[in-house]
């Protein structure tokens, strides 16, 4: 018997199709099936010899899957996905609506504490990565404010939001930051910045036929938690246009804290540039389900995140190796 820790992967969207290519670099995991709600013979999946079931099947797994990756989009899928499959598996999930991380994280830990799993919540780059350079930035350097710009890039969560619009066949949604807010901010001048200064959201939207254009746009422009705060473009495009300029899923961003120690500036900054934010994001995904089974070797039970989690947990090397090549 293999003692790899086995992951199922739950959506085969850009997220699921990244997941597959994020387990192939690993050596002590492996994948054992992925569940869809669409008809698994028609997957295309990229790596021979691996099982497409559907997602009425799961339950058949329990005791063949140690983690299961949650692929699907933050609008609809996992609020609901989430709570059911953590009755039954330990889960990691990039749950990315940050107004509603805590209402989330609630109804997920009292079903993971209840069933003895473990599900680790909105992990990924930012929620998950950027979360943890803010909370370290503010720590360290407690006199100074904290700045997080996305982009330019594709954002997964917000394509998923326009997608799921009345009258939208297929969309996109970039984030671009404003370079002179950037540079403000990286001056030490610790400027005070609104949202809509900080970033522009630009859709690419291919409607269906005969849909309602403006009621489409005023969907997008007022979402809340998604556009509402920002200042938003929506153009629409052809199918045959979406699929040559944006097919690829680029994205970064930087987190920044401008500081001081006594009479001196300091600046703290993380940042990312990603040729496929799917890939990338997966590929988090991945690292934190090696934590997700660790702690629940360590029956240490309920929803946790990137801040309840030691970087120890996610490397596949042992402590002692950290302490001598790392630390």
């Amino acid at each position: 018997m293999s003692d790899k820790i086995k992951l199922g992967i739950i959506g085969y969207g850009n997220l699921g199709k990244g997941a597959v290519e994020a387990i192939k670099n690993t050596n002590d995991m492996e994948l054992v099936a992925i569940f869809t709600r669409r008809d698994p013979s028609t997957l295309q999946i990229s790596e021979p010899g691996i099982k497409a079931a559907h997602i009425d099947e799961v339950e058949d797994y329990q005791d063949k899957i140690d983690v299961m990756l949650l692929c699907g989009g933050s609008a609809t899928d996992l609020p609901e996905q989430t709570p059911q499959f953590a009755k039954l598996f330990n889960t990691v999930d990039s749950y990315d609506t940050h107004a509603k991380i805590p209402e989330y994280y609630q109804s997920v830990n009292e079903v993971a504490e209840n069933s003895n799993t473990t599900a680790v919540i909105s992990v990924g780059w930012d929620p998950g990565l950027f979360s943890i350079n803010r909370v370290m930035a503010e720590a360290i350097l407690p006199s100074g404010e904290n700045y997080t710009f996305w982009g330019k890039g594709l954002s997964q969560g917000h394509s998923d939001a326009v997608r799921r619009v009345n009258g939208v066949k297929n969309g996109v949604q970039y984030t671009i930051p404003s370079e002179d807010a950037i540079e403000k901010v990286r001056s030490g001048s610790n400027p005070e910045l609104s949202t809509s200064e900080k970033h522009n959201r630009v859709c690419y939207i291919v409607p269906e036929d005969g849909a309602d254009k403006a009621a489409i746009e005023n969907e997008i422009k007022t979402m809340p938690n998604y556009f509402a705060d920002y200042n938003t473009e929506v153009h629409f495009i052809t199918e045959e246009e979406l699929k040559r300029d944006h097919s690829k899923a680029p994205h970064g961003g930087f987190v920044i804290r401008g500081g001081n120690t006594g009479d001196n500036n300091q600046i703290y900054e993380f940042s990312l540039k990603l040729d496929s934010n799917p890939e990338f994001t997966a590929s988090v995904l991945v690292a934190y389900a090696r934590a997700a089974h660790r702690l629940s070797e360590e029956k240490q039970f309920g929803a946790k995140t990137v801040y309840d989690i030691a970087p120890g947990y996610i490397s596949p090397l042992s402590a002692a190796d950290l302490r001598k090549n790392y630390l």
